[in-house]
């Protein structure tokens, strides 16, 4: 685990002291999710099922109604809420780390938290990246294409075989990274920290991003993780999101765990 520590910087806060980890940090945090899960997943599966139907039933939505560019980063974007949806990943990992009940009956038992208001506004922090990002790939859209197509065919021609589209797919793509970036600063640290302890939320998303800046490649190494695991447990429609998901939840929680000084943290 960590060598050096680095103090967050904060005018309104307390320095919170972050780490700089290894990539031996990384695969033992993996480990460690995939251990947690093994041990609850007959327990948590149906919950990880939730996030896959969000997924789908979204992207679904968006091809009702006739909004076939959205699906894309509907389906994409939905990733960017993954965050919010491992929090009760991050309340079974604390209670079985502290040797307490932790089966499915306790995935709900972060509302009871004692930092839950500065949890819902990280999360509605999120929220608002997630609604820029269709924002952006909706204005990307209309900028390099032009109306929405008549059918999905005409949309996969027009993606694919113009110069437009090619474009379209490059610049979404990198604009999503960026999205990515940010919500991997804002919450790699700050969720999980508000599971564990009652701090502020400022505090908390502040400390994420020492962490994040203090790792900068080791994260983005998470990061390329943390997406090519979503990508195939997305295959197909959402399904393999039932394992990926908590088991990223869980190695997320393991993840905070070595890139903060938690004995700096007030006790909650």
């Amino acid at each position: 685990m960590a060598a050096s520590t680095i103090a967050t910087v904060s005018q309104d806060a307390p320095a919170l002291p972050v780490r700089r980890i290894t990539r031996a940090d990384l695969d033992a945090a993996l480990r460690d999710g995939l251990r947690d899960f093994s041990a609850h997943r007959g327990d948590l599966i149906f919950v990880g099922l939730l996030y896959p139907a969000i997924g789908f039933i979204a992207g679904a939505a968006a091809l009702g109604n006739g909004l076939i560019p959205y699906f894309f980063p509907v389906a994409a974007g939905v990733a960017l809420l993954g965050p919010i949806a491992a929090l009760g990943f991050y309340e079974i990992a604390r209670r079985r780390e502290s040797g307490l009940e932790s089966d499915w009956s306790h995935f709900l038992d972060v509302v009871k938290r004692p930092s839950i208001d500065s949890i819902v506004a990280v999360a509605g922090l999120l929220l608002a990246v997630f609604l820029a990002w269709l924002i952006v790939a909706g204005g990307l859209y209309a900028l390099l294409l032009g109306p929405p197509p008549e059918s999905i065919g005409a949309f996969l021609t027009r993606l694919f075989t113009t110069r437009e589209g090619w474009a379209l797919i490059l610049v979404g793509n990198l604009a999503g990274l960026c999205f990515a970036w940010a919500v991997l600063s804002l919450s790699i640290v700050s969720l999980p920290m508000l599971v564990d302890r009652d701090v502020g939320a400022r505090l908390a998303v502040r400390t994420s991003i020492e962490a994040v800046r203090a790792n900068r490649w080791l994260m983005a190494r998470w990061g390329i993780i943390v997406a090519a695991l979503l990508v195939l447990g997305a295959i197909p429609a959402f399904i393999g999101l039932a394992f990926v998901l908590p088991w990223l939840g869980y190695s997320t929680w393991h993840l905070y765990t070595r890139l903060v000084d938690r004995e700096a943290l007030p006790l909650s």
